[in-house]
């Protein structure tokens, strides 16, 4: 079984907890939601901290099944967790922290996880080694902590919010190293986050939590699109990830010039070389619709397309609009008065109009995994 197959059912408190999915053994599946959807409380219960009845296998082996009376303590779960907070050991150095982790090891199967030094170098680590964690920066403290965790010869890693307390600056900076890791490991991450730019960077699977509930689980690029969950994502960061072939470079005006399905589009600068493939995450409210090619505007990606959805809001003044162009589908965060002026419907040709300043350049993520 190369799935992590969990369920758990119960009240914590008030807050009553009913989620099943079902997650791939390899790469980072986030579990998205707003604040108090019950994302922490799904990942204790992974790590046995907090018991709800349930069933839990991983990779084929049963750690909790209350039919059978199996509940494998937290200590017996080969698991790493990442938290908000670095919570290094104070009173030892990086190097001392992270020889902790390796220590604290335990591994049912005999195998000897991820090599010290290879750690070391996947994380950018090696120049903090003699520093105390108070000496080090946010980004830095949770680097390390990483570290430990995937020291500790984890088969799942659990990371809950761990960019959360760290500003922009700090964010843009881990992301990088989260990239490579997923990239260089074998290993399954769940991955806690409210922010939607993270998930849409990192992750390739999703859950989506609201009021303890799973309202939608699947391939991160096809739960976007859907325009029903906007109560559990919000509709601020709402968008979609589409697939972007690099053709060149304007290094003069810092532009890349790229394919999307066929269709030519103008990005801010990147560093990918011709013909490399780019996820880019597309916000619907930095896209607008037009029934005629226009011309004499500034906007520089003009999309042929045509609408697959309309989803008006009746509580508010918008309209969510699906729009597909070939190969992928845009979202579009419209008034309902537009919905009614372009008498727009499913099925009639439209232009997604995307200036080329509201690509995400976070979402960046070279070559397609």
């Amino acid at each position: 079984m190369n799935t992590i197959d969990a369920a758990f059912d119960g009240k914590l408190g008030t807050f009553h907890l009913d989620v099943a999915f079902t997650a791939p053994t390899r790469g980072i599946t986030a579990v998205f939601g707003q604040s108090g959807c019950g994302k922490t409380s799904v990942l204790r219960c992974i790590a046995g901290l907090t018991r709800l009845p349930g069933r839990l296998n991983v990779g084929g082996d049963v750690w909790q099944d209350d039919e059978t009376g199996v509940f494998r303590k937290p200590y017996r779960r080969p698991i790493g967790y990442v938290f908000q907070e670095a919570s290094l050991f104070p009173h030892l150095s990086v190097a001392g922290n992270l020889t902790y982790g390796a220590k604290r090891a335990s591994r049912s199967d005999g195998s000897n996880g991820v090599a010290f030094d290879d750690v070391v170098d996947l994380l950018g680590i090696a120049p903090l080694m003699g520093r105390a964690p108070m000496a080090l920066s946010g980004g830095e403290r949770q680097r390390v902590a990483i570290g430990r965790a995937l020291l500790s010869r984890p088969r799942l890693l659990l990371m809950d919010e761990p960019l959360a307390a760290l500003d922009r600056f700090a964010k843009d900076e881990i992301l990088p190293y989260l990239e490579a890791i997923q990239d260089s490991l074998e290993m399954p991450i769940l991955y806690v986050s409210h922010d939607m730019s993270e998930v849409a960077r990192l992750a390739e699977h999703m859950i989506v939590l609201n009021k303890g509930r799973k309202v939608a689980e699947g391939e991160v690029g096809q739960v976007l699109e859907r325009l029903d969950l906007h109560p559990a994502t919000g509709r601020f960061e709402a968008g979609v990830i589409v697939t972007a072939r690099v053709v060149d470079h304007d290094h003069a005006i810092k532009i890349t010039h790229a394919d999307l399905y066929g269709q030519k589009i103008d990005i801010p600068l990147v560093d990918a070389e011709p013909g490399h493939e780019i996820r880019l995450r597309v916000r619907a409210r930095d896209v607008s619709l037009a029934t005629e090619r226009p011309k004499g505007i500034s906007i520089r990606n003009v999309i042929a397309g045509k609408i697959t959805e309309i989803n008006e809001e009746s509580e508010t003044a918008y309209a969510e609009t699906l729009v597909d162009i070939g190969g992928a589908r845009l979202r579009a965060r419209i008034t309902r008065a537009s919905v009614a002026d372009l008498d727009l419907q499913a099925g009639k040709p439209v232009y997604a109009l995307v200036k080329s300043i509201t690509f995400d350049r976070r979402a960046f993520a070279g070559e397609t995994r």
